[in-house]
């Protein structure tokens, strides 16, 4: 009885293994980009900025899947009411959903995202210090793009994408209403297993 007791389980994570990992299901992306903001965050003239994303999704439907993932984007500020040459740093997680769709039998495929994040905004001195930190709070993205089969599982993402962040910076017993809003110009590298 003991036997096939183990025969079974052993059948079930067999099972649930080809499922999860059939059919090329998962996929992972790096995707790197210039971003540029739409309005400055109080007296901070921010300047055009960079940074990077890498997400891992997962698709429960032919062309629709559920991503999660971890972000960070920085913008230099010259003069602002933190100093001279300070960045403002958006970090934290992001999450949503992603549609891919192909363009007939080409290469090519059509790509539209939208989620959530889950972000906070510090703010560093010349030095590196961090001298504020908003605190993680949500806010809301948006994306488009293409796909490129490269093949092998690989896959280029051009895309382009709008973001926005509202959070409250406490200096001095002063708060300001960070608005870090930005459209982001990206390049991503996917590779799906």
């Amino acid at each position: 009885m003991r036997t096939l007791k183990i025969i079974i389980i052993a059948f079930l994570i067999v099972s649930i293994n080809e499922t999860l990992f059939a059919q090329e299901k998962w996929s992972v992306e790096i995707r790197p980009g210039l971003k540029l903001p739409t309005k400055d965050i109080g007296d901070a003239d921010l300047k055009v900025g960079f940074g990077f994303e890498a997400t891992i999704a997962y698709n429960f439907m032919e062309h629709l899947a559920g991503y999660a993932g971890w972000g960070y984007n920085t913008f230099r500020a010259v003069n602002s009411f933190a100093g001279e040459d300070a960045d403002f740093d958006e970090t934290g997680y992001t999450f949503g959903l992603r549609f891919i769709h192909p363009i007939g039998d080409s290469s090519l495929s059509l790509l539209a995202r939208a989620g959530g994040i889950y972000n906070h905004i510090e703010v560093e001195s010349e030095s590196g210090d961090i001298n504020i930190d908003s605190g993680h709070g949500l806010g809301w993205e948006i994306g488009a793009g293409l796909d490129i089969d490269l093949g092998k599982n690989w896959s280029l993402r051009p895309q382009i994408g709008y973001r926005s962040l509202s959070r409250d910076l406490e200096i001095t017993n002063t708060t300001i209403d960070a608005k870090l809003n930005y459209i982001s110009f990206d390049m991503g590298i996917s590779k799906r297993f």
